[in-house]
Parts: structure tokens; sequence; C-alpha cells
């Protein structure tokens, strides 16, 4: 079987949008597979290696995905997309043999509130935002040396993207919006320090005035050159733009369920 995303298409269409398995024929390159899947989806977790699944494995982790191969899975990596787990890897069938597997399963996505809170309601949009997107996996870089950080950059930055970074680390929401690991420059004769970015070219930044980062505002850099300001922060923006339909920039029109998309090399 020759490879390709077009095979992958065809694969998943296969198994339908509930849960599904099959397995692939012999000839067919395990790791081969999975890079395609991260190519798509981002770096997956481990779930099962050598024939012993983590022990922390459970619903929110995509546990679902090991329920048809009960004891023969051999390894098994999963991605998070949307309200649906993709795994893929080798187990065992009926006769014992290893063969190359892709299974589906439902994922549950915490429900969030239809609409962003009021801005005078006391919210931590941190929390609000790993509860948006489903986030169950560890903090991805707990140990930045943000001190070296801001001393390069020459400026405090704000704590609530301090916190994204850590927990996040390097990807981008719903596959579209990427976060920076460390804020870029290119606009900072504007006053502009940028945070994140899309695919169509819109820079996110503060207005980096005043000696307070956790007071800067949001401003949007269209890729028209236009700049449109927005009175919150980072995690707050992030959240109501995945939410919130009425919003500019808003990507509740086109991803019902939301999540992160993590680009770190899987071990």
């Amino acid at each position: 079987m020759e490879l390709t995303q077009a095979t992958v298409n065809d694969l998943l269409a296969q198994l339908g949008p509930g849960d599904g398995y099959m397995y692939l024929p012999s000839d067919l390159a395990p790791q081969a597979l999975t890079d395609l899947l991260a190519s798509r989806y981002g770096a997956p977790r481990t779930l099962v290696l050598d024939g012993f699944t983590d022990p922390t494995v459970d619903d929110s982790r995509g546990a679902a995905l090991l329920v048809p191969f009960e004891d023969r899975a051999v390894k098994i990596r999963a991605w998070a997309y949307g309200d649906q787990w993709v795994g893929t890897g080798t187990a065992r069938d009926a006769e014992g043999v290893e063969r190359p597997v892709l299974a589906v399963a439902h994922r549950e996505v915490p429900e969030p509130l239809a609409v962003a809170p009021d801005k005078d309601e006391d919210v931590d949009w941190m929390e609000r935002l790993i509860r948006i997107t489903g986030w169950t996996q560890p903090a991805q870089r707990p140990d930045v040396n943000w001190a070296e950080v801001e001393s390069r950059l020459g400026t405090a930055l704000p704590s609530d993207y301090k916190r994204m970074v850590e927990t996040f680390g390097v990807g981008a929401f719903d596959g579209y919006l990427d976060l920076n690991q460390e804020p870029w420059r290119d606009l900072s004769e504007d006053g502009l320090l940028i945070w994140s970015g899309t695919e169509h070219e819109d820079l996110y930044c503060w207005r980096a005035h005043g000696e307070d980062p956790d007071r800067w505002p949001v401003v949007v850099r269209s890729f028209d050159n236009k700049d449109v300001p927005f009175d919150c922060q980072a995690a707050e923006f992030v959240c109501r733009i995945l939410i919130d339909p009425h919003h500019p920039f808003t990507m509740a029109r086109y991803f019902d369920t939301h999540w992160f998309m993590t680009y770190r090399k899987s071990d």
C-alpha cells in the first residue's frame, strides 16, 4: 500500500466519525503512517510501547482507542483532534501476528460556555483556555528561563502569556493560531510585540506601553496592515476568538470543538 495523505483520508473515511478500527496490510510501514498523521495532527501521545500501556492512560487520554485490541496492542500512538481520538501503531491480530493498525474513537471535550464571560466577571483565563481545549497533558515547558528571555527583550512579559507557553509549549490552537515561544520584535518601532500569528498572516500583538505588562492590551495587525485594538490580554483574547462566533477574528465559525496541536517531536 502506497501511503500518502490521500490514502490516510481514505482510511479515515472508511472508519467513519464514530468508534472504529482496522488492521492494515503487513507490508505497510507503521512509522510512515505515524509520520503522515503527525504532519497533520502534531506530535502524538504514546499509549502503548512494547506491549506495555502507559499507566496514566484514561478516558481523557485516549483509552478508548485501546478497547478493540484488548491486551494485543504492541505500540500505539494517539492524537487528540477536535472531538475525535486518532491512533495508529501495531497490534496482534486473532492469529497472533503483529500488524499495523489504525483506530478512531469519540473524544469527550469539556463543554465551554456558549459565550465568553462579561468583562467584569472574575475569570482565570488560562484555566478557561485549558478547559476549552480539553488540554490534559502535563506542562510542556515548565522550566522556561523567563528572566533570561525578558533580559534579552529588554522588558517584562505578561504573566498569562508566560503561563500559556509553559502549559502548551510549541504548537497552535486548533492547528491554526501559532503560539510564539517568545515575542517577536518585528513591529517594535510601532510599539508592538508579536505573541502569535495565523496562516492568514494576521499578527497578534501587545501594545507594549506602560510598566505593567499585565495591563498591555492586545492589538491585531491584520494582513492588510491595519491595527485592530482589543481591551483584553492574550489568554482572554484566545478564549474569546475560540468560542465567540461574533468576535471579528473568531475561529468558532470553523471549529465546533477546540484543541491545541503540539509541534513537539515525539520520542
